[in-house]
């Protein structure tokens, strides 16, 4: 199969980009990264993607005036790199709604919910003040609306007694590397297809778009 061209934005460390990353080398996932874009200089996900030799570059919101600018300037980049699917991996950057038009079923995000449930920020927080007994992490195509795209790909994460932000986070972190990866390799094989607000795959196997942390499958294996 045919290589498909992917850039990856982010803004932080870079771990679900790392996971992406990892898919690749493997051959798990039929890609070729061709773009790391970052928001910020100080990026760490920026040397990740140095070290497996995948062209990066910053476009800072402070370099431009709007966000009409901005949305520019990473469209164009994407065009220069030849992407064809884009794959937000912690861009902590709103993106206007002609841009996200433009790369409509091509553009994937994941958040750290299971949609539609706790979209926006400090997710875990809320979760934890919620008394959730699960979570998890959402992989879905983005659209205009912030966190509302059909869903692809879903993992589920225990919330344990005593649980912090940060420790839950962590967990889900583990299910959202397996999730992405999954997602991704879903539509560039021609698997998906977007039908109203929910996404339709072919030749869907049982729990395929599910996935469980070890934790979980172990609490519920029969």
């Amino acid at each position: 199969m045919e290589l498909r061209r992917v850039a990856v934005l982010i803004s932080g460390s870079g771990t679900n980009l790392q996971a992406l990353i990892d898919a690749t080398k493997t051959g798990r996932v039929p890609v070729r990264i061709v773009l790391v874009l970052s928001s910020r200089e100080d990026a760490y996900g920026l040397e990740r993607a140095r070290r497996a030799g995948i062209p990066t570059l910053v476009v800072s919101p402070k370099d431009h005036p709007s966000r009409a600018d901005y949305d520019a300037a990473i469209g164009c980049a994407l065009e220069e790199a030849g992407a064809e699917i884009v794959c937000l991996a912690g861009f902590m950057r709103l993106l206007g709604a002609e841009l996200v038009r433009a790369w409509e079923g091509r553009m994937l995000n994941i958040h750290p919910s299971l949609l539609p449930a706790f979209p926006g920020l400090e997710v875990h927080e809320r979760v934890l003040e919620a008394g959730m007994p699960v979570t998890g992490c959402t992989v879905h195509f983005v659209t205009p609306e912030v966190d509302a795209g059909p869903v692809i790909v879903q993992g589920v994460v225990p919330v344990l007694p005593g649980d912090t932000p940060e420790a839950l986070r962590e967990r889900v972190l583990e299910v959202e590397h397996r999730a992405y990866p999954r997602a991704l390799d879903l539509v560039v094989r021609g698997r998906t297809r977007i039908e109203g607000e929910r996404v339709v795959v072919r030749d869907e196997a049982p729990g395929e778009r599910l996935l469980l942390h070890p934790m979980l499958a172990r609490w519920i294996r029969p």
